[in-house]
């Protein structure tokens, strides 16, 4: 047994590649050791329900219950209820299958009777037989809404309704000043002895939970090694908007950018380490400047294999910043 797997690590999601780095982490660390912390600027309502998109990627891929060809949604789903409102023309822009539907329902039904987002996703996890934590980064509703050229939108109409067409100006996220870190969040960011950031879209995945008030100073008060997984690979993203969206916001899109951005004021020069994939090991030296630590491997995880040997990679170059 190695001392990685004894490690307390929080995890910082969001996305399907934020979710499938979450998921290696669950199965390379002993149950109850990994938290993963999930955005939830995502969540909106839709035909009445409470849709909590990156915190239903996260739990059904660590559920291993995700749809493994779309990496969102559900295994072996079906559409019927989907098909039934189209043939009333009812809003089809954003498809829910019928065992997602059962989850979406559960949960709305559930906060109309008082209970928060966190104790759902707690009872949630239980169902799923997840055996690590996972807590939406609050129970206040914090929607981020996308800046672009057609006026300023919700994120869901952006990124489904839209497929990401209009050009990015920036990002807001509502509210955001009033809200709370959902109960488990601090004491996890506390207690823990690695952060990890997933390879999750910067802009609207991993910012909306840094937003928070409180959870940024959590991370600065807690001095333990905190590593950031690059999204992108060869200047692309494998899933998502995130290089459409630096270049569009006037930056070059690329593993240095991201490394940038984590280690920018935004970040107070947190980040302690840096993982990209070998397609841009040429920027080894320019990432070195900005104080962090690098490690350089095959970030894309096409597989379960694969998902298990980056989270591995990532505890062993978190546990050396340890030492």
């Amino acid at each position: 047994m190695t001392n990685k797997n004894r490690l307390h690590v929080v995890a910082l999601a969001g996305g399907v590649g934020g979710a499938k780095l979450a998921h290696g982490l669950s199965q390379v660390l002993k149950p109850g050791k990994l938290t993963v912390i999930v955005n939830s600027g995502d969540d909106f309502e839709h035909l009445g329900l409470k849709i909590c998109p990156d915190l239903d990627t996260v739990s059904y891929t660590l559920a291993g219950i995700a749809n493994p060809t779309t990496g969102w949604g559900r295994l072996d789903e079906s559409w019927n209820a989907m098909a039934s409102l189209e043939g009333l023309g009812g809003p089809s822009w954003f498809r829910l299958g019928d065992r997602d539907l059962a989850t979406h329902l559960e949960r709305t039904r559930l906060l109309k009777m008082g209970y928060t987002l966190s104790q759902i996703t707690e009872e949630f996890s239980h169902a799923w037989e997840i055996e690590q934590s996972i807590i939406p980064v609050t129970d206040d509703v914090v929607p981020t809404m996308v800046d672009t050229d057609i006026g300023i939108l919700p994120f869901q109409e952006y990124f489904v309704k839209q497929h990401c067409r209009p050009v990015v100006r920036g990002f807001k996220f509502i509210n955001v000043e009033d809200a709370k870190p959902a109960p488990g969040v601090l004491d996890a960011l506390q207690k823990a002895e690695l952060i990890v950031i997933c390879p999750s879209n910067p802009w609207v995945s991993i910012d909306p939970i840094l937003a928070i008030p409180g959870v940024r100073n959590a991370l600065l008060s807690n001095a333990i090694p905190i590593i950031a997984v690059s999204p992108i690979i060869g200047g692309k993203t494998v899933r998502g908007p995130a290089a459409k969206m630096y270049s569009e916001l006037g930056f070059n899109p690329s593993a240095l950018t991201v490394a940038e951005h984590y280690g920018s004021c935004i970040y107070d020069g947190v980040l302690s380490g840096f993982v990209f994939d070998n397609m841009d090991i040429m920027m080894s030296d320019e990432i070195l400047k900005l104080g962090m630590q690098i490690f350089v491997t095959n970030t894309l995880m096409k597989t379960i294999p694969d998902r298990q040997r980056l989270a591995q990679e990532v505890l062993e170059f978190g546990e050396d910043l340890v030492k």
